[in-house]
Order: C-alpha cells, then sequence, then structure tokens
C-alpha cells in the first residue's frame, strides 16, 4: 500500500521520519525538506501552524535518521540509493607502498650516499704506478659471512 493512501489512523502511529522514508522511497526522486514535511503534514492533517512550528525539527530527524542523506542541491535522498565506491586497487596499492615505507631504512641508503659524494676525482689514480688502489677489492656483506 502507498504511503499516501495509508489511513490516518495508522500514519498517527508512524513517525515523521517514517513517513518522510516511504515517500521518498515511492517518489523514487530526492526531495527537499519542505517539499517532504508539506506532504507529511498533509497527511497527518497537521495545520499550517503546527507545519511552521515543527518543520526545524523535521530537518533534525531527517539530518539524524541514518536512513537519508542530504544532497548537494539541498534534497534529501535514501541513502541506500548512494553508495560510497571505493577503488580496491588504489586501497590495495596504497597499502602496499605504506608497508614498504615502513619496512625500508632509509638510514643506510643515506650513508652510502654521503660516502660516495665524498668520493673525488682524484682519489682515483689511472697510472698503475702511483694508484694505491689497484688491488682494492670490494666485497658484500653476504661474502664475508661466508667465509
Amino acid at each position: 500500500m502507498s504511503i499516501k493512501d495509508t489511513p490516518l489512523e495508522e500514519l498517527e502511529l508512524l513517525s515523521y521520519s517514517d513517513i518522510a522514508y516511504g515517500l521518498i522511497k515511492e517518489e523514487g526522486n530526492p526531495m527537499t525538506t519542505a517539499d517532504v514535511f508539506k506532504i507529511v503534514c498533509k497527511l497527518r492533517k497537521i495545520k499550517k501552524a503546527g507545519y511552521e512550528a515543527k518543520i526545524a525539527d523535521f530537518f533534525t530527524v531527517l539530518t539524524t535518521d541514518k536512513r537519508f542523506t542530504l544532497l548537494e542541491d539541498g534534497e534529501w535522498d535514501l541513502k541506500e540509493r548512494h553508495t560510497a565506491q571505493v577503488e580496491i586497487d588504489q586501497i590495495i596499492e596504497e597499502e602496499i607502498i605504506d608497508e614498504i615505507e615502513e619496512e625500508t631504512d632509509t638510514s643506510e641508503v643515506d650513508k652510502d650516499i654521503e660516502l660516495l659524494v665524498d668520493i673525488n676525482e682524484e682519489d682515483f689514480d689511472d697510472d698503475p704506478e702511483t694508484n694505491e688502489l689497484e688491488d682494492l677489492v670490494i666485497i658484500t656483506e653476504d661474502e664475508l659471512e661466508e667465509d
């Protein structure tokens, strides 16, 4: 049965937000606070003075009722029609980046960069007779551990 066809006795048992929910659901379109409350008042046989006295409370009810969402244009719609879509790939990518940043110790990398910057061209001599570093062999920590 349509909310608009519901007898007054039954409507009086429903809250304003329940009636508003039924109206917006039946309309299929968002509605302004004033438009929804005018229909609620008409259905509940509330006079104009009651409308003016209760419209602010009605707005508060819609604001706190989790079934409704206020759209950018000031109209109310059912939250069930507006689901948030999140890109799962983006979330996974952000989590991976966060994990990598947590695992990476940049202090070691910074030390290596400082060492490289400190090396000048004069530290390298192409003349084998004067080159003190000619027999220098660089080994990794893994190679050290193997010995």
